[in-house]
């Protein structure tokens, strides 16, 4: 599904030109459940953005479902994103005035060609369900815990049926239990959908309950290390 062929970025700030992403190259299959980590300036954020649609490189190849993407616009990249991808932040991203089934709904408006607002509310309710929240599904996030916030954002990054599911930091601002929780949720999501989903993250016990973790530093894969992480951690 997804083929990265050494991709670089390099941001010019000024005069001076900072590389980030030194040519990474990638595949993720079909399906899966990995992981990208790395300490805070490794480069994985930036590759996410890619991954995500949200930037371009500077060069290589990226390619999605054999289609190649690194020559796309802002608004095919955007078109793109909209079918595509689910994304699944840290701090959840909700409106706060706005009840959980209206934010799951929310992406749903912005889709081409555009649904009825009866079919996006049906599908929206299916999702509600799905991550256990029917009862709760006309709180405002205040009326939310912090788990339950990320299990309506989960809920909306499904809105529009994407392929691959980007989460960032996902348990960041959450305990311990409830990080299990959602990383279970996100392997469940995996297992039974079918989707692929790539968690980013720093913190190698979150990593553990993928199936394949892709380090990363200074804007490199350190090769040989992803296998051997992954199998040190579920041990």
């Amino acid at each position: 599904m997804i083929e990265l062929k050494d991709i670089t970025k390099v941001y010019h700030l000024g005069e001076i030109d900072l590389p980030v992403l030194k040519g990474i190259s990638l595949r993720i299959e079909d399906g899966e459940f990995v992981s990208l980590t790395g300490a805070s300036g490794s480069g994985k954020s930036t590759l996410m953005n890619i991954l995500g649609c949200l930037d371009h490189p500077t060069s290589g190849e990226f390619w999605i479902d054999g289609h190649n993407v690194a020559g796309l616009n802002a608004n095919e990249r955007a078109l793109l994103r909209n079918k595509r991808i689910g994304f699944v932040f840290q701090n959840f991203n909700l409106l706060a005035r706005t009840s959980a089934l209206e934010n799951v709904m929310m992406p749903a408006y912005y889709y081409h060609p555009a649904k009825t607002t009866a079919a996006i509310r049906a599908r929206a309710l299916e999702l509600i369900e799905l991550v256990g929240l029917t009862e709760r599904m006309h709180h405002t996030p205040a009326q939310l815990s912090g788990g339950q916030q990320q299990r309506v954002a989960i809920a909306r990054s499904l809105i529009n049926s994407p392929g691959i599911l980007l989460a960032d930091e996902p348990t960041g601002s959450l305990d311990s239990s409830t990080s299990v929780e959602v990383m279970n949720m996100f392997r469940e999501l995996n297992r039974k959908l079918g989707i692929t989903v790539i968690i980013v993250t720093h913190d190698p016990k979150i990593a553990a309950f993928t199936d394949r973790a892709i380090n990363m530093c200074d804007g490199l894969i350190l090769d040989g290390v992803s296998d051997e992480l992954t199998a040190t951690l579920q041990k």
